[in-house]
């Protein structure tokens, strides 16, 4: 709870929010931080991670696990804040957590669905071996205006299968 102050001075940022799921407030308040560091801290295999730098959380890294067929993938998403972009942190939290979840989890596949017009964020997916799959044309809304979005993926060269 020590980082909340932190994360809502880099979250506080239009420029961060029109690239990220509504689930992603703006404006971001205290409440918003305290609600996200305490699911962050409280879970049994944490999915949502902060991005740390001297000792700062300055963005964060969290993985959606799939269901059912799907159980194998994971949808990832990853935000830091303006002040720190273009400096390959974005890209070294996000290999370092592609490594963990493919090692530990022993997850096939992560994905992620950029926009198509955010292009510090689809540097940072090719700089971490994601390789785009297609466009999704008009796939989502945002502050009202459709968007498309790109599929990235990273597939699990080690992956150790399952028993049926």
């Amino acid at each position: 709870m020590d980082d909340a102050e932190s994360v809502v001075r880099h979250a506080n940022n239009i420029n961060v929010a029109r690239q990220l799921r509504d689930r992603f407030p703006h404006p971001y308040t205290r409440a918003n931080a305290s609600a996200f560091l305490k699911a962050a801290t409280s879970a049994p295999e944490p999915s949502n991670l902060a991005i740390d730098v001297d000792g700062e959380a300055i963005g964060a890294v969290g993985y959606v696990p799939g269901i059912d067929v799907e159980r194998f993938s994971a949808e990832i998403g990853y935000w830091l804040g303006e002040s720190y972009w273009g400096r390959g942190i974005a890209t070294e939290a996000l290999l370092l957590v592609t490594t963990h979840v493919f090692e530990t989890l022993n997850l096939l596949r992560l994905f992620a669905l950029p926009f198509a017009d955010n292009a510090g964020s689809i540097r940072v997916l090719e700089k971490a071996g994601y390789t785009r799959e297609g466009t999704l044309r008009s796939s989502s809304v945002k502050y009202g205006q459709p968007r498309d979005q790109l599929l990235y993926a990273r597939v699990n060269t080690s992956w150790r299968g399952v028993n049926p």
